[in-house]
Protein backbone atom coordinates (compact mmCIF):
# COMPACT_ATOMS: atom_id res chain seq x y z
CA UNK A 1 0.00 0.00 0.00
CA UNK A 2 0.70 3.66 -0.58
CA UNK A 3 2.02 5.56 2.70
CA UNK A 4 -1.48 7.09 4.24
CA UNK A 5 -2.61 10.49 2.89
CA UNK A 6 -4.62 11.68 6.11
CA UNK A 7 -6.42 10.57 8.92
CA UNK A 8 -9.75 11.69 10.18
CA UNK A 9 -10.86 11.02 13.99
CA UNK A 10 -8.45 9.99 16.50
CA UNK A 11 -8.92 7.70 20.14
CA UNK A 12 -8.15 9.59 23.10
CA UNK A 13 -6.62 8.45 26.18
CA UNK A 14 -9.40 6.98 28.22
CA UNK A 15 -11.93 7.08 26.22
CA UNK A 16 -14.80 4.38 25.04
CA UNK A 17 -13.71 1.87 22.52
CA UNK A 18 -14.14 3.51 19.15
CA UNK A 19 -17.40 2.38 16.80
CA UNK A 20 -17.64 2.77 12.93
CA UNK A 21 -18.88 6.12 13.92
CA UNK A 22 -15.85 7.45 15.51
CA UNK A 23 -12.81 5.40 14.92
CA UNK A 24 -10.07 6.74 12.85
CA UNK A 25 -10.44 7.15 9.32
CA UNK A 26 -7.60 8.15 6.53
CA UNK A 27 -7.11 7.58 2.75
CA UNK A 28 -4.46 6.47 0.99
CA UNK A 29 -3.48 4.83 -2.67
CA UNK A 30 -3.75 6.58 -5.87
CA UNK A 31 -6.04 9.93 -6.13
CA UNK A 32 -4.68 11.39 -9.59
CA UNK A 33 -6.16 14.14 -9.98
CA UNK A 34 -8.31 14.43 -6.56
CA UNK A 35 -6.47 16.28 -3.68
CA UNK A 36 -6.19 13.33 -0.39
CA UNK A 37 -7.35 15.78 1.92
CA UNK A 38 -10.46 16.80 -0.16
CA UNK A 39 -11.62 12.66 -0.70
CA UNK A 40 -11.33 12.23 3.00
CA UNK A 41 -13.14 15.65 3.98
CA UNK A 42 -16.03 13.52 1.34
CA UNK A 43 -16.08 9.84 2.85
CA UNK A 44 -15.64 11.86 6.04
CA UNK A 45 -18.81 13.71 5.94
CA UNK A 46 -20.48 10.40 4.20
CA UNK A 47 -19.40 8.66 7.06
CA UNK A 48 -20.89 11.18 9.70
CA UNK A 49 -24.37 11.62 7.95
CA UNK A 50 -25.07 7.97 7.52
CA UNK A 51 -24.14 6.61 11.18
CA UNK A 52 -25.13 9.57 12.92
CA UNK A 53 -27.59 9.31 15.58
CA UNK A 54 -27.49 4.86 15.37
CA UNK A 55 -26.52 2.71 18.11
CA UNK A 56 -23.86 0.89 16.52
CA UNK A 57 -24.45 -2.64 18.46
CA UNK A 58 -22.12 -5.33 16.64
CA UNK A 59 -19.56 -6.94 18.80
CA UNK A 60 -17.24 -7.37 15.47
CA UNK A 61 -16.33 -3.77 14.92
CA UNK A 62 -12.84 -2.55 13.62
CA UNK A 63 -10.68 -0.22 14.88
CA UNK A 64 -9.60 2.15 12.25
CA UNK A 65 -10.66 2.30 8.54
CA UNK A 66 -8.66 3.17 5.75
CA UNK A 67 -10.11 4.23 2.38
CA UNK A 68 -7.54 3.83 -1.02
CA UNK A 69 -8.20 4.80 -4.84
CA UNK A 70 -7.27 2.36 -7.18
CA UNK A 71 -6.99 3.16 -10.81
CA UNK A 72 -8.90 0.71 -12.14
CA UNK A 73 -11.56 -2.23 -10.85
CA UNK A 74 -14.58 -1.91 -9.29
CA UNK A 75 -14.81 -0.93 -5.64
CA UNK A 76 -14.70 -3.77 -2.89
CA UNK A 77 -13.14 -4.76 0.65
CA UNK A 78 -9.81 -5.77 1.04
CA UNK A 79 -10.26 -9.04 3.32
CA UNK A 80 -6.35 -8.37 4.33
CA UNK A 81 -3.77 -10.46 7.01
CA UNK A 82 -2.07 -7.28 7.54
CA UNK A 83 -3.51 -5.11 10.33
CA UNK A 84 -6.59 -7.60 10.74
CA UNK A 85 -8.18 -5.08 13.17
CA UNK A 86 -8.79 -2.06 10.56
CA UNK A 87 -11.26 -2.85 7.32
CA UNK A 88 -9.73 -1.79 4.29
CA UNK A 89 -12.25 -0.33 1.21
CA UNK A 90 -10.78 0.25 -2.41
CA UNK A 91 -12.46 2.53 -4.50
CA UNK A 92 -11.89 3.45 -8.07
CA UNK A 93 -13.12 7.11 -8.88
CA UNK A 94 -12.27 9.81 -11.71
CA UNK A 95 -10.68 13.48 -10.99
CA UNK A 96 -13.11 14.77 -7.61
CA UNK A 97 -16.24 12.53 -8.84
CA UNK A 98 -17.13 13.14 -4.97
CA UNK A 99 -21.07 11.67 -5.63
CA UNK A 100 -19.23 8.36 -7.04
CA UNK A 101 -16.75 8.35 -4.21
CA UNK A 102 -19.75 8.45 -1.74
CA UNK A 103 -21.77 6.34 -3.13
CA UNK A 104 -18.97 3.65 -3.94
CA UNK A 105 -17.59 4.15 -0.14
CA UNK A 106 -21.25 4.15 1.34
CA UNK A 107 -21.73 1.01 -0.32
CA UNK A 108 -18.32 -0.50 1.03
CA UNK A 109 -19.02 1.11 4.82
CA UNK A 110 -22.48 -0.86 4.24
CA UNK A 111 -20.51 -4.25 4.31
CA UNK A 112 -18.39 -3.19 7.48
CA UNK A 113 -21.90 -2.41 8.94
CA UNK A 114 -22.44 -5.67 8.02
CA UNK A 115 -19.54 -7.09 9.87
CA UNK A 116 -18.36 -7.97 6.64
CA UNK A 117 -14.37 -6.68 6.53
CA UNK A 118 -12.29 -9.05 8.31
CA UNK A 119 -10.00 -12.04 6.70
CA UNK A 120 -12.49 -15.15 5.91
CA UNK A 121 -15.21 -13.04 5.40
CA UNK A 122 -15.71 -13.79 1.97
CA UNK A 123 -19.30 -13.22 0.47
CA UNK A 124 -20.97 -16.68 -0.86
CA UNK A 125 -24.40 -17.58 -2.18
CA UNK A 126 -27.61 -18.31 -1.53
CA UNK A 127 -27.79 -15.61 0.61
CA UNK A 128 -25.38 -12.55 -0.75
CA UNK A 129 -27.75 -10.46 -2.88
CA UNK A 130 -29.78 -10.15 0.07
CA UNK A 131 -26.24 -8.33 2.07
CA UNK A 132 -25.70 -6.59 -1.58
CA UNK A 133 -29.23 -4.81 -1.14
CA UNK A 134 -28.74 -3.42 2.11
CA UNK A 135 -25.52 -2.22 1.86
CA UNK A 136 -26.73 -0.58 -1.55
CA UNK A 137 -29.86 0.89 -0.12
CA UNK A 138 -27.88 2.05 2.97
CA UNK A 139 -25.50 3.97 0.25
CA UNK A 140 -28.75 5.87 -1.33
CA UNK A 141 -30.21 6.80 2.11
CA UNK A 142 -26.00 7.63 2.98
CA UNK A 143 -26.17 9.98 -0.49
CA UNK A 144 -29.76 11.83 0.57
CA UNK A 145 -28.13 12.09 4.19
CA UNK A 146 -24.98 13.67 2.53
CA UNK A 147 -27.15 16.29 0.23
CA UNK A 148 -28.80 18.02 2.47
CA UNK A 149 -25.65 17.97 4.55
CA UNK A 150 -23.48 19.41 1.90
CA UNK A 151 -26.35 22.05 1.06
CA UNK A 152 -26.04 23.78 4.31
CA UNK A 153 -22.42 23.27 5.25
CA UNK A 154 -20.47 22.28 2.05
CA UNK A 155 -16.97 20.38 2.76
CA UNK A 156 -15.32 23.02 0.33
CA UNK A 157 -16.08 27.05 -0.07
CA UNK A 158 -18.51 27.90 -2.48
CA UNK A 159 -20.09 24.45 -3.03
CA UNK A 160 -23.00 23.98 -1.66
CA UNK A 161 -24.94 24.07 -5.29
CA UNK A 162 -23.42 20.29 -5.29
CA UNK A 163 -25.62 19.30 -3.51
CA UNK A 164 -27.93 19.12 -6.61
CA UNK A 165 -25.87 16.85 -8.46
CA UNK A 166 -25.83 14.38 -5.34
CA UNK A 167 -29.34 14.17 -5.51
CA UNK A 168 -29.68 13.46 -9.16
CA UNK A 169 -26.98 11.01 -9.16
CA UNK A 170 -29.02 8.98 -6.43
CA UNK A 171 -32.53 9.80 -8.02
CA UNK A 172 -31.24 8.18 -11.51
CA UNK A 173 -29.73 5.44 -9.44
CA UNK A 174 -32.87 4.82 -7.21
CA UNK A 175 -35.18 5.50 -10.76
CA UNK A 176 -33.34 1.79 -11.89
CA UNK A 177 -34.38 0.12 -8.38
CA UNK A 178 -37.98 1.38 -8.05
CA UNK A 179 -38.29 -0.03 -12.28
CA UNK A 180 -36.54 -3.63 -10.61
CA UNK A 181 -39.17 -3.73 -8.09
CA UNK A 182 -42.28 -3.79 -10.04
CA UNK A 183 -40.96 -7.52 -11.03
CA UNK A 184 -42.38 -10.24 -9.29
CA UNK A 185 -40.07 -11.09 -6.44
CA UNK A 186 -40.70 -14.23 -5.70
CA UNK A 187 -40.57 -15.48 -8.85
CA UNK A 188 -37.13 -13.49 -9.84
CA UNK A 189 -36.29 -15.04 -6.65
CA UNK A 190 -37.06 -19.14 -7.29
CA UNK A 191 -35.40 -18.39 -10.69
CA UNK A 192 -32.27 -18.43 -9.62
CA UNK A 193 -32.28 -14.12 -9.81
CA UNK A 194 -31.76 -14.29 -13.89
CA UNK A 195 -30.25 -10.62 -14.97
CA UNK A 196 -32.97 -8.36 -15.49
CA UNK A 197 -34.08 -7.36 -18.67
CA UNK A 198 -32.40 -4.37 -20.96
CA UNK A 199 -33.49 -0.58 -19.67
CA UNK A 200 -33.65 -1.56 -16.17
CA UNK A 201 -30.43 -0.37 -14.72
CA UNK A 202 -30.40 -2.12 -11.08
CA UNK A 203 -27.64 -3.82 -10.67
CA UNK A 204 -28.39 -5.16 -7.04
CA UNK A 205 -31.93 -6.67 -8.21
CA UNK A 206 -35.57 -5.50 -6.88
CA UNK A 207 -35.14 -6.00 -3.31
CA UNK A 208 -33.17 -2.63 -2.74
CA UNK A 209 -35.93 -0.13 -3.70
CA UNK A 210 -38.01 -1.86 -0.92
CA UNK A 211 -35.20 -2.21 1.49
CA UNK A 212 -34.12 1.49 0.91
CA UNK A 213 -38.16 2.41 1.42
CA UNK A 214 -37.60 0.59 5.50
CA UNK A 215 -34.28 2.11 6.30
CA UNK A 216 -35.60 5.54 5.23
CA UNK A 217 -38.74 5.16 7.45
CA UNK A 218 -37.17 4.02 10.30
CA UNK A 219 -33.74 4.65 11.49
CA UNK A 220 -33.61 1.46 13.49
CA UNK A 221 -33.22 -0.98 10.74
CA UNK A 222 -30.22 0.35 10.04
CA UNK A 223 -29.25 -0.50 13.52
CA UNK A 224 -30.25 -4.11 12.48
CA UNK A 225 -28.04 -4.31 9.94
CA UNK A 226 -25.02 -4.19 12.88
CA UNK A 227 -26.30 -7.91 13.82
CA UNK A 228 -26.00 -9.53 9.88
CA UNK A 229 -23.70 -12.28 9.19
CA UNK A 230 -22.71 -12.60 13.42
CA UNK A 231 -23.24 -16.60 12.88
CA UNK A 232 -20.70 -19.34 10.88
CA UNK A 233 -22.45 -20.14 8.06
CA UNK A 234 -22.86 -16.25 7.32
CA UNK A 235 -24.48 -15.76 3.44
CA UNK A 236 -24.35 -19.51 2.19
CA UNK A 237 -27.70 -20.38 4.35
CA UNK A 238 -30.73 -19.92 2.30
CA UNK A 239 -32.96 -16.75 2.83
CA UNK A 240 -35.42 -18.27 5.12
CA UNK A 241 -32.63 -19.67 7.37
CA UNK A 242 -30.60 -16.20 7.34
CA UNK A 243 -33.71 -14.26 8.18
CA UNK A 244 -34.08 -16.46 11.52
CA UNK A 245 -30.54 -16.37 12.44
CA UNK A 246 -30.67 -13.10 11.76
CA UNK A 247 -33.40 -12.32 14.08
CA UNK A 248 -31.40 -13.90 16.63
CA UNK A 249 -28.74 -12.30 16.43
CA UNK A 250 -30.36 -9.10 16.92
CA UNK A 251 -31.48 -10.39 20.08
CA UNK A 252 -28.19 -11.13 20.96
CA UNK A 253 -26.82 -7.66 20.88
CA UNK A 254 -29.91 -5.97 21.62
CA UNK A 255 -30.63 -4.61 18.25
CA UNK A 256 -34.49 -3.60 17.23
CA UNK A 257 -35.05 -6.79 15.05
CA UNK A 258 -37.42 -4.47 12.58
CA UNK A 259 -35.36 -5.05 9.27
CA UNK A 260 -35.31 -8.70 9.36
CA UNK A 261 -39.21 -9.08 9.96
CA UNK A 262 -39.71 -6.37 7.35
CA UNK A 263 -37.71 -8.61 4.34
CA UNK A 264 -38.98 -11.57 5.19
CA UNK A 265 -42.81 -10.20 4.84
CA UNK A 266 -41.65 -8.32 2.39
CA UNK A 267 -40.47 -10.63 -0.44
CA UNK A 268 -42.10 -13.93 1.25
CA UNK A 269 -39.39 -15.53 2.76
CA UNK A 270 -41.15 -18.38 4.56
Amino acid sequence: FLPSMGTAAATRPNSPPPSLLSLPLDVGGAWGGSAPRDALAVVSRLRDVSLQGLRLLSDRQPSALRVDNHNSGPPFIWLHRDHPERAQIVVDIGTRAWCQLAYQFGHELGHVLCNSWQLGNNPSPPSQWLEESMVEAFSLRGLGRLADSWRSDPPFPHNAAYASSILEYRGNLLAGYRKAAELDFPAWLQAGRPPLKAGISAPEGPAVAPIFDALERDSRCVEDMGAVNRWPERTSLPADRYIEAWRKSCAEIGAPGILPVQIKDLFRLS
